[in-house]
């Protein structure tokens, strides 16, 4: 029988229904559509595509199970090497990773991956009855700080080789940017809590409204019988474009805007920390998170919402898919544009905050690209006298973000480079003894699975290191 040349598609909601709810957008493979795509899986005898995941999740074998419907038995195969399966099906960039290098990618679309993955943590996790079992302990004791894609990947590796592990989080609630950052209708915080959970089971200590820099120093672990630590403590700290207006009323950093969201629940009807609902809002920025903040905006009740970015769409940073459903929804593209101030009113009479008034417009500049730079992509260069402004109340700056200097500034001896990332050998072991990092409070953002093999990785070495 012919092999069916094009990938499945995903089944979701109809971007006018979907614009106005937190629900999942994507609806996840039938058992039928994941049998039809795995048998498009050439079974490779060089597995190409392993090579393509930070983790090496046995993407071959896990395809075989589904082919025969052992879908039980394609989640054993995936769950021996990552932590987070039904996270890494939903999130992950397979386009530019596994699925990059699949065989069937030379001439046909590439098998979907993701979609067969997310297929089957989601399987198990609606059919698994059995609790999985804590291993023996070994007698070694590691601290993990920060329970993001990397500390709990880190923790759950350990945790399986009978270590006892302490995660510490400084909010009240585990998953780090996975709770924080992806809106629901990308994310189910549910479907996190149960990959939570199953760490949980394996006897994994999460310990939340732990600030370590604050609350507990890295030194005090080890004064407490801590034998190596992680730091996964991620990148939360919002960069800004330092223009005219930023300290306006109704101007936030992307962190602060969707941390409301999805972790304080700002869209219920009476929320504990309310943020923008209606009005005209613009995203500046064009990556996953300037994708996830505008589609956020929209379900809050946006009049308009604009992304404004300065490159073409040919640059645009953010998942093809994510940029895609953006569109469907009636997000408005602003490319090859570039703020240059943040425009106000200030009301004397208002008792709220005379000092700072409210936005009513953000002034831009038009761009065109010039010159490669450093990294290959061509310069946006200003053009002279194409200045413009767009009539908006609501600003959101989603232009990166950069490791919170809290940990650093607090640890004796902790070498971090100029962007304030930890600095890391090959094992992710940083320039003091047992302490380890990984994930972007090393790289700086990055991507989930990219955090995952950072975890990993670390904790392969510190098993090394212990035992």
């Amino acid at each position: 029988m012919a092999l069916n040349p094009k990938k499945h598609e995903m089944p979701t909601q109809a971007p006018e229904v979907r614009a106005h709810n937190f629900s999942e957008v994507a609806l996840g493979y039938t058992a039928e559509i994941a049998v039809e795509e795995a048998k498009r899986c050439l079974n490779c005898r060089n597995s190409p595509c392993v090579s393509g995941c930070p983790v090496n999740v046995n993407i071959p074998d896990f395809i075989t199970k589904i082919k025969t419907g052992d879908f039980e038995g394609a989640y054993q195969i995936i769950n021996k090497t990552s932590s987070l399966p039904a996270v890494c099906g939903r999130v992950c960039p397979q386009e530019t990773q596994c699925e990059s290098r699949c065989t069937m990618g030379v001439k046909f679309e590439p098998v979907g991956i993701g979609r067969l993955e997310r297929f089957v943590a989601d399987y198990h996790n609606a059919n698994a009855t059995e609790k999985p079992a804590a291993p023996a302990p070994n007698g070694h004791w590691v601290a993990v700080v920060g329970s993001g894609p990397s500390g709990l990947t880190c923790a759950g590796d350990l945790a399986k080789k009978g270590y006892k592990v302490s995660v510490f989080e400084a909010l009240h609630t585990a998953g780090g940017v996975l709770v924080y950052g992806i809106p629901e209708f990308r994310l189910p915080k549910s479907i996190v809590a149960k990959e939570v959970e199953t760490l949980k089971e394996l006897g994994v200590d999460i310990q939340t409204n732990v600030v370590i820099g604050k609350t507990l120093t890295v030194d005090e672990l080890f004064d407490m019988g801590c034998e190596a630590v992680f730091i996964g403590s991620g990148a939360g700290l919002p960069n800004f474009m330092n223009i005219p207006g930023e300290s306006l009323k109704g101007v936030y950093s992307a962190n602060e805007f969707l941390t409301r969201s999805n972790l304080m629940k700002a869209y219920l009807a009476d929320p504990v920390t309310p943020i923008q609902k209606g009005g005209k809002v613009a995203v500046v920025g064009g990556g996953n998170v300037a994708m996830d903040a505008a589609r956020t905006a929209l379900r809050l009740g946006a009049e308009h919402v604009y992304i404004v970015y300065r490159r073409s769409m040919e640059e645009l940073p953010a998942r093809k898919e994510e940029v895609e459903h953006a569109m469907e929804e009636g997000i408005d593209f602003r490319l090859l544009n570039n703020p240059v101030e943040i425009l106000g009113y200030r009301n004397p009479d208002d008792p709220r905050d005379p000092k700072n008034g409210f936005v009513t417009g953000m002034r831009c500049i038009r761009m065109e690209l010039g010159e490669p730079d450093a990294k290959g992509r061509r310069r946006p260069v200003p053009i002279p006298g194409s200045e413009f402004t767009l009539d908006v109340d609501t600003v959101i700056m989603a232009i990166g973000t950069s490791p919170n200097p809290l940990i650093k500034n607090t640890t004796a001896g902790l070498e971090v480079n100029s962007h304030g990332g930890i600095i890391v050998n090959e094992d992710g072991l940083t320039s003091r003894e047992n302490v380890y990092a990984g994930g972007d409070a090393v790289t700086g953002a990055a991507t989930v699975i990219s955090a995952m093999g950072a975890g990993k990785l670390a904790a392969k070495a510190i098993d090394e290191a212990l035992s």
